[in-house]
């Protein structure tokens, strides 16, 4: 199959037809072939969520130098949910450095839920940031005078990844807000262990605030994107993290990014990916190009039912895992050549 698929990789470059781009032909047949996966359900437990269309599907690449191309419903905006949190993560390692961070959240798979209410047992500690009880104490070190400032630091955050300003969607801030039971157990549990300080209630709101931010597939592609340029926006050239802390969290996507599915997701796909309950998922080829992807249908771990598939088969086909032998990435970045009629 990956001899037949570069074949055909081949074809297309050879053709080189100026008034289509190969990559978005390939993006166009992939996405038609994939919306005919009706597999999975629309998230519920948040009621907010299950209005959502389950046939939507958007797929977008944006290369680490600005280049985008998508396909699909990539300007349908959704919240961001579990996606947000490598990059909250991100802030607070740039708020208290790396090492006091992990003083309050460790950085281990679980094999659990996102949702488990489980802290490690010998240091009392959320086993990582991409779990929910990982997220709420990572919230809790965000630094700010007052909970006003800690959501604006949050907001421009999100606004520099994205390369424009963004928001807050309030009906699913106060739906979070008005189900988070479990999120309120997390944090009364680390607030008893220490983990989060007095203004551990403040913090679990910044948490729901950060879940309910509205993107599009075509933001996680740059945000991704600006992971994969070391952090720096290649649409806006504008620095939305400390280079030195990006590896940080393509780290954590890639050990702990897709939930409870993490391991199998790391051995066939092999990039780092954060996925969330909405449908949306970020994915990251350091150095060359990011991926966003959205479709609200999930399986039974949580992640985006096609937008998994979208990633197995892109990984496959121009050989962007992480272990290849011979990392035959090029191809891709040749077929964003060919668009832009180098």
């Amino acid at each position: 199959m990956a001899e037949e698929s570069s074949h055909e990789i081949d074809m297309l470059l050879g053709r080189m037809k100026s008034a289509t781009s190969p990559l978005r032909e390939i993006l166009r047949e992939l996405h038609s072939r994939l919306s005919g996966n009706h597999a999975g359900t629309v998230a519920d437990y948040i009621p907010e969520l299950a209005t959502a269309n389950p046939n939507s599907f958007g797929l977008a690449l944006c290369t680490a130098d600005g280049q985008i191309v998508e396909v699909g419903d990539c300007g349908t905006q959704f919240t961001i949910q579990s996606v947000s949190k490598p990059f909250m993560f991100g802030l607070a390692i740039e708020d208290h450095g790396v090492d006091h961070v992990l003083t309050k959240v460790g950085v281990e798979p679980t094999g659990e839920a996102f949702n488990a209410i489980v802290l490690d047992e010998v240091s009392n500690r959320p086993y990582n940031p991409m779990v929910n009880a990982g997220a709420i104490a990572t919230a809790d070190l965000i630094q700010g005078k007052d909970y006003p400032e800690r959501v604006k630091r949050m907001v421009d955050l999100f606004s520099k990844f994205c390369g424009r300003d963004v928001f807050v969607d309030n009906s699913v801030f106060m739906s979070e807000r008005l189900t988070g039971h479990r999120n309120r157990a997390m944090a009364h549990l680390m607030r008893n262990f220490g983990m989060m300080g007095e203004r551990f209630e403040e913090a679990l709101e910044l948490y729901f605030q950060q879940c309910s931010i509205l993107v599009t597939a075509h933001d996680l592609a740059i945000m991704g994107a600006t992971l994969a340029n070391g952090g720096v926006n290649p649409i806006t050239k504008t620095r939305a993290l400390q280079s030195e802390n990006v590896k940080y969290l393509l780290s954590i996507m890639m050990t702990c990014g897709m939930y409870d599915f993490a391991g199998e997701w790391a051995f066939r796909v092999g990039i780092p990916a954060k996925s969330g309950v909405a449908g949306g998922i970020v994915a990251v080829v350091p150095g060359v190009l990011g991926i966003g992807l959205y479709s609200p249908r999930l399986d039974a771990k949580g992640n985006s039912v096609r937008g998994v598939e979208a990633c197995k088969e892109l990984s496959q086909r121009f050989g962007l895992h992480a272990f290849e032998s011979h990392f035959s990435g090029e191809k891709l970045m040749d077929l964003f050549a060919l668009k832009r009629g180098r």
